[in-house]
């Protein structure tokens, strides 16, 4: 049978709702094939990726495995090498056998998102982790626990206090949720370290704006930071991460802080992918038209983080949150469907229903259908509406059992250590700085 093919790239929640909303539409039709691309074989409930650093919930629980969500799509767990429009092809990176594998279209869904964009900085990329993805969580968490473990051992005033400041940069919703979980997990495990003080902490979230969390009302904003600065976190307004060694980091500002640990939840980048394409981009993301197909490319359609999906009543580019994605994914398969069964598409319509953002310990701030709500109140609402949402009745099960437990055991302090060996590591060093000093060992 001559099946029209329909070929999703991405594996986020523009890409991974698209398929599953075309297996509801298409059921069990023969004439139509669902293929998806998608480097890991899981979908990541991005919301609860900081509550993996401290624990809160398990590594796996936050993850819903692709071929339980879409179990009639055909999946690849493969790189994207190359996309050719006029061959109608995708080509993805060799796997076990050192060949490339191209795949051939009918129809494409491009949700490919954004990546990490650390290169700008000098010594980001190879002293700052970034947080994005659940690889990232774990990296974090094992990192922090490391640096407590040494800290309780060192001997020298000025390395020790490095080792236990921790430095957020971005004050978005990642910076500011991933901030507040790790405030909270450094000063209640370092009881558990011997030597150690909690005055000697010092957590410090950079942001460029004059308050955090400007994607929210204002006195929400504001109630975030008097939150955070009474548990002690440390909220540097107008200050960017200009650049990073392995010992510290400089300030936009002129400021040096020695920290061991710098995190970075900014920038994201499109990705290159979107480049090779011959299409004019805006700002590095593919522009649509309301049935969210790209113009002049018959059978392309994209969605998610990668496209500028403009909103009818504001006239402005849609957010880049998964409520808007998901709302995307839908309409885009809808439309699939009718370009071909020869129906009308539909245009894309929604408006967020609300925000919300954790601030850690059972505090929360939420703006819901114009409705703001703060503390206790917007901590229950925020956990409720994400397990609502969580993919899946198992991991439903697993984060609400991670929850109750976390409410009455102690915070884990497991140090995970995934490292493989390597021999050759790249450093970035500030002028004046020393490579080695007399007893260094030579490594």
């Amino acid at each position: 049978m001559n099946r029209r093919r329909i070929l999703i790239l991405g594996g986020g929640f523009a890409g991974v709702y698209a398929a599953m909303r075309l297996e509801q539409r298409l059921k069990r039709r023969d004439d139509v094939e669902v293929s998806l691309v998608s480097r890991d074989n899981y979908l990541v409930f991005q919301p609860l990726i900081p509550e993996v650093v401290s624990a809160s919930i398990g590594l796996v629980d936050t993850i819903a495995p692709l071929r339980r969500l879409c179990p009639r799509t055909r999946l690849y767990t493969r790189e994207i090498d190359g996309i050719d429009l006029s061959a109608r092809t995708v080509t993805l990176r060799p796997g076990a056998r050192p060949r490339p594998l191209v795949l051939e279209f009918d129809q494409l869904v491009i949700a490919l998102g954004n990546i990490p964009a650390l290169g700008a900085l000098p010594g980001v990329r190879e002293h700052a982790m970034p947080f994005k993805s659940l690889g990232d969580a774990l990296h974090v968490r094992n990192h922090v626990l490391n640096v407590l473990e040494e800290a309780s051992i060192e001997p020298d005033p000025d390395a020790r206090r490095a080792l236990m400041t921790f430095i957020v940069a971005g004050g978005g919703f990642s910076g500011v949720e991933l901030g507040a979980e790790l405030n909270d997990f450094v000063r209640e495990v370092v009881r558990d370290y011997r030597g150690l003080e909690p005055a000697e902490l010092q957590v410090v979230l950079l942001h460029s704006g004059d308050r955090i969390l400007p994607e929210l009302d204002a006195s929400l904003g504001r109630f975030a930071h008097r939150l955070l600065s009474g548990r002690s976190v440390e909220i540097r307004f107008g200050t960017r991460l200009a650049s990073a060694t392995a010992s510290a980091a400089l300030l936009s500002t002129g400021d040096r802080v020695a920290a061991r640990t710098i995190i970075t939840t900014v920038p994201s980048g499109p990705n290159p992918l979107l480049e090779t394409l011959g299409v004019e981009l805006q700002r590095g993301r593919l522009p649509v038209d309301p049935h969210l197909a790209v113009p002049e490319l018959d059978g392309v359609w994209a969605l998610g983080d990668c496209a500028v999906v403009t909103d009818p009543r504001t006239n402005r580019p849609a957010p880049p949150t998964a409520q808007h994605a998901i709302r995307e994914a839908r309409c885009a398969a809808d439309n699939i469907v009718a370009a071909i069964d020869g129906g009308e598409p539909s245009p894309f319509s929604f408006s967020a229903l609300g925000q919300l953002a954790s601030l850690g310990r059972r505090s929360a701030v939420a703006q819901i259908f114009g409705i703001k709500l703060s503390g206790l109140i917007a901590w229950w609402l925020w956990r409720t509406v994400y397990l609502m949402k969580l993919p899946g009745f198992d991991r439903k099960l697993r984060v609400a059992t991670d929850w109750a437990l976390d409410l009455v055991l102690r915070q884990d302090i497991v140090q995970l250590k995934t490292d493989r060996t390597s021999s050759i590591a790249a450093e970035h060093f500030h002028e004046g700085e020393h490579l080695v000093r007399q007893g260094d060992f030579g490594d």
